[in-house]
């Protein structure tokens, strides 16, 4: 097995364990090939909500999740935890550690240059979240049964051999009031890092992955472990990258069938 991809740190958010919808195999893999010296776990890890709603899940894959990153810990990562909504539960354990993860309702982090970075959720700057808790709440609903559809209607589009496409990631850039609900978002967090005296700001909560400037401000959105699989790694010279782990893993599978099909072509003429 080759050695993993090493960073200085590694950011990750909106896994949303306890959910059928959640990628852990995916997940896992991409830990095993990648390591940091610092992780964030920017929110929405454990998706309280759901098991709430539908009752308790938790496959063997959703714990194998849980054990690769506290073996991370305990191999000397320095972890910090981040809640979100769905995980608002631990926001009352702020400032303690559990198994070498620290608690923190936001942080800031200096980058390998000396910048500031403001490290947090997001789900704060979500007026539906804030004030209309009930309306967030049949939101999410709906994401579920998107998320359902998404399954089904992929399942079918795999027996034709076609790639996995996104019905709720397409809604979100196409239909007008989910780009300016984005367009927004991106905005106040900006706006946010710079009151707090910070270069960039990290943040999770609209599964929107990002790398781009805004308004002076560099703004990194992880993404999710939902749909999307991104990450975002600050590398040891301080440059950010965003990862998209689910396009890398669909490019190596094409290359994998493309060797395979000249393989099999070539034994076929060799028989010949």
């Amino acid at each position: 097995m080759n050695k993993p991809a090493s960073f200085r740190t590694l950011f990750l958010s909106d896994i949303h364990l306890g959910t059928p919808d959640c990628q852990a195999a995916m997940l896992l893999d991409f830990l095993r090939e990648h390591d940091a010296e610092k992780i964030y776990l920017v929110g929405d890890i454990v998706d309280c909500w759901r098991m709430k709603r539908k009752g308790f899940y938790w496959p063997q894959l959703h714990n194998d999740v849980v054990q690769k990153l506290l073996r991370k810990a305990r191999n000397g990562a320095e972890m910090i935890y981040v809640p979100g909504n769905h995980d608002e539960l631990l926001r009352q354990y702020q400032g303690l550690h559990f198994g070498g993860i620290e608690v923190k309702d936001r942080d800031i982090h200096i980058t390998a240059d000396g910048s500031r970075l403001l490290v947090i959720h997001g789900d704060q700057f979500d007026m539906v979240v804030m004030n209309a808790k009930w309306l967030a709440h049949l939101g999410d609903w709906a994401y579920s049964a998107a998320m359902w559809s998404n399954k089904w209607f992929n399942r079918a589009r795999r027996l034709a051999g076609m790639e996995y496409w996104s019905i709720s990631k397409w809604v979100k850039l196409k239909v007008k009031q989910a780009v300016s609900y984005i367009g927004d978002f991106e905005t106040v967090l900006a706006e946010e890092a710079g009151r707090a005296g910070a270069s960039g700001i990290v943040c999770g909560h609209i599964h929107h992955a990002a790398n781009e400037m805004r308004a002076g401000i560099l703004y990194l959105n992880t993404g999710d472990w939902v749909e999307s699989c991104t990450a975002i790694v600050e590398h040891h010279d301080g440059r950010f990258e965003l990862i998209d782990w689910s396009k890398i893993t669909r490019e190596r599978a094409k290359t994998i069938t493309r060797t395979a099909r000249k393989a099999t072509a070539q034994a076929a003429r060799e028989a010949a």
